[in-house]
């Protein structure tokens, strides 16, 4: 087979790969679940395991790892019951291994890991003051990226740009990629920011779970009026929407507002249950 055929098979199979899911949904929002997805889940999760492992491990020899059992027990029951409302935007949350784990340290930050694998920051908690509400809110979206697999489209991508289009990459099993490209893949997973369109799903679908859970879906918008301020505060503004992967603090809390009418009845349901 001649490399220009070979590229075409490659670039045909990418695009099935690429190919958008849209949740089905009677009620709630709608998101779209996946991208690229190119990896198998099972070697997303794996490797994403072994970064998560490694993260715990660095914050457990500096004394940095579950310092406050308070906040850990605390997030950790919100996590619970948000747990149970992650199947329906991906069926096979149902046999993750969840895990949720308080790292002290001044980030701003949260993450969810694909497998549910999920970190808090102490300084996300102490620097915006979250209610129960904002923290399912938080929780919620960063389970959402886990849900909607958008670190397995960020590892699918890395791991496309380093093997590269070509030849060696359409005939590669992908389950025999190395450890060290699947752990590079994971980090650039974790590290660098989703494009505004996952930020927006994550977003949304994190409301949905958190008034399914019985939160307040309001505090969502609530966690973005902090955020803005938090950066007005501290002189650091945030670039043009179409200079940034993220959106504006504006332009989340506009559709977070727009989409309260379609979660908040589940939030009274969830209330009177």
């Amino acid at each position: 087979m001649s490399p220009a055929r070979v590229k075409a098979w490659l670039l045909a199979a990418v695009l099935a790969a690429c190919a958008v899911l849209a949740q089905a949904q009677q009620d709630g929002v709608d998101v779209r679940r996946s991208r690229l997805l190119l990896l198998p889940a099972s070697t997303v999760e794996r490797a994403s395991a072994q970064q998560y492992a490694q993260l715990m491990r660095t914050a457990a020899r500096k004394d940095a790892l579950n310092a406050d059992r308070r906040e850990v027990e605390r997030l950790r029951n919100i996590a619970r019951e948000l747990i149970p409302h992650a199947a329906r935007f991906n069926p096979e949350a149902q046999r993750w291994r969840w895990e949720v784990n308080l790292v002290s340290s001044a980030s701003v930050n949260a993450f969810c890991m694909p497998g549910g694998k999920i970190a808090f920051f102490s300084g996300i908690l102490d620097a915006l003051k979250l209610s129960d509400a904002e923290v399912a809110a938080i929780m919620g979206h960063e389970m959402a990226h886990a849900l909607l697999e958008h670190g397995r489209a960020r590892m699918s991508e890395q791991v496309l740009k380093s093997i590269g289009v070509s030849v060696a990459a359409a005939m590669l099993n992908l389950g025999q990629l190395s450890t060290e490209l699947l752990a590079g893949a994971a980090n650039l997973a974790l590290t660098l920011p989703f494009s505004r369109r996952h930020e927006t799903d994550a977003d949304l679908a994190g409301m949905e779970l958190a008034a399914r859970a019985g939160y307040d879906p309001r505090a969502a918008a609530a966690v973005w009026h902090k955020m803005q301020r938090l950066g007005s505060q501290a002189g650091r503004g945030q670039p043009p929407q179409f200079l940034s992967t993220h959106p504006s603090h504006e332009a989340r809390i506009r559709d977070i507002e727009a989409n309260l009418p379609k979660v908040l009845p589940l939030y009274d349901a969830a209330r009177r249950r």
